[in-house]
């Protein structure tokens, strides 16, 4: 048997799609972490207040909500239980349907809204990227997400 190592192309780091997607999700969460910090909040924590201020009146099922931003109920419920504690927002059963759970924004969650309001220009300074790069970027990824 031979010592020589073979090549797989379909192997390499820099063959994979996987790997640029992975790193630059990552650098662009690390760039939120020192702007969130002070307000006590992760990057999901985040995103969760976006998708809910969106909504008219606050308030998700917890099922869409999952969807809206691709987390399982195993990462969202104790993330939405810990937001609960901070007295961001308040869950509780349907009484029509109990396995269904809704989020409502309290006022203190309302009041962060106007907190935050900064971050994503803040957060979009770190990063020197052309307008059109940046468009065409979401368009693509926002295709990938929707396959």
């Amino acid at each position: 048997m031979s010592n020589e190592r073979r090549v797989y192309p379909q192997l390499l780091l820099d063959n994979q799609l996987c790997f640029p997607l992975y790193a630059a999700a990552r650098k662009v969460v690390n760039g939120y972490n020192p702007v969130l910090k002070p307000y006590g909040l992760t990057y999901t924590q985040y995103i969760v207040f976006l998708a809910l201020w969106e909504t008219e009146n606050g308030k998700a099922k917890v099922g869409d909500l999952g969807r809206r931003l691709y987390l399982d109920c195993g990462t969202l419920t104790p993330l939405l239980k810990k937001m609960e504690e901070s007295g961001w927002l308040s869950r509780c059963r349907c009484k029509v349907d109990e396995r269904v759970v809704y989020v409502s924004l309290t006022e203190a969650g309302w009041a962060l809204r106007e907190e935050l309001k900064s971050i994503p220009e803040r957060v979009g300074q770190c990063f020197t990227m052309r307008d059109e790069d940046a468009k065409e970027l979401y368009r693509l990824l926002h295709c990938l997400l929707e396959q």
